[in-house]
């Protein structure tokens, strides 16, 4: 009989017993990130948990045997929507010592690739450091990806998918988000409060600052969301579908499988120590030595 572990996409659904056949299947462990903060007045506080575990759920219907899906680490870096009631914000060192102190098990027990699935564009700068320190700190080899960014790797795909503006277009609660929302839990959009927001600043028609979901200008000064929106809603929402969310998931889900492939068989990066003399003392932040 094959081990629940090869049929079970869900890390806390295994027993100890089981989790000791998925650490020598040498499974994929993705870390689903989000935030719990406003949307707008359409969508729920939880896109940034819904849309990323719905990804990687996804994923992992189609090859458990390849990965395991952690619960979501709920509570991101949100302080710049503390306007908006409801935001719930984690200081960002708090919120990067709980993804190293997650990586740092799953390193521990055996798991040597992590995936860092990111919901909420705010915890990039938190979840890159914690991806890197896990790089430098454990022998595991962990990666962030957001999950919009899986659009990208298909050059073809956004430039039929999008029909919103850029930049703006697509940013907060947008034509993305609220199309994602609208195919993974449609009965919880308010649709009859559908409608277009933009970023102030945007409009200012200046090639330093500016945003979109998927770049933004050299300089773009990141303050509070309510300086330029008093809605929450950051693009054309009124652009959204439950079709086109189903086009998107179908694709994000596509490619988080090709990345988990690739990325389970790539052999890990060799370091070389370079020193004429060897160091006589070990790095003094709690890097681990060279094996």
């Amino acid at each position: 009989m094959a081990s629940k572990a090869l049929t079970e996409y869900r890390y806390e659904k295994l027993t100890w017993p089981e989790m000791n056949d998925a650490i020598e299947a040498d499974q994929v462990c993705i870390v689903p990130c989000g935030a719990v903060e406003q949307h707008g007045p359409h969508l729920p506080l939880d896109v940034d948990l819904v849309c990323p575990t719905g990804i990687a759920y996804g994923a992992g219907r189609e090859v458990p045997d390849k990965l395991l899906v952690l619960p979501i680490v709920a509570y991101g870096y949100t302080g710049h929507v503390m306007d908006f009631p409801g935001t719930i914000n984690t200081d960002y060192e708090h919120f990067i010592n709980q993804v190293l102190d997650i990586t740092k098990s799953l390193a521990y027990h055996g798991f040597k690739k992590i995936i860092l699935l990111n919901g909420h564009g705010s915890n990039m700068p938190n979840l890159d450091l914690a991806a890197r320190r896990t790089n430098l700190e454990t022998d595991a080899e962990c990666t962030v990806i957001s999950w919009w960014n899986l659009l990208t790797v298909d050059k073809t795909f956004l430039p039929r998918w999008r029909e919103s503006k850029f930049p703006g277009g697509c940013s907060h609660a947008c034509e993305l988000e609220t199309s994602l929302y609208l195919y993974l839990d449609e009965g919880n959009v308010r649709k009859d409060l559908i409608k277009s927001g933009t970023i102030s600043f945007n409009d200012e028609d200046n090639p330093f600052n500016w945003v979109d979901l998927f770049a933004a200008g050299p300089a773009t000064v990141v303050s509070w969301t309510s300086s330029y929106s008093g809605t929450g809603v950051l693009g054309d929402a009124e652009k959204a579908s439950p079709e086109k969310g189903l086009e998107a998931y179908e694709e994000c889900v596509k490619q988080l499988i090709r990345y988990v492939t690739y990325f389970k068989n790539r052999p890990k990066d060799k370091r070389i120590d370079l020193h004429r003399r060897p160091p006589t003392m070990p790095l003094p932040w709690g890097q681990r030595p060279i094996s």
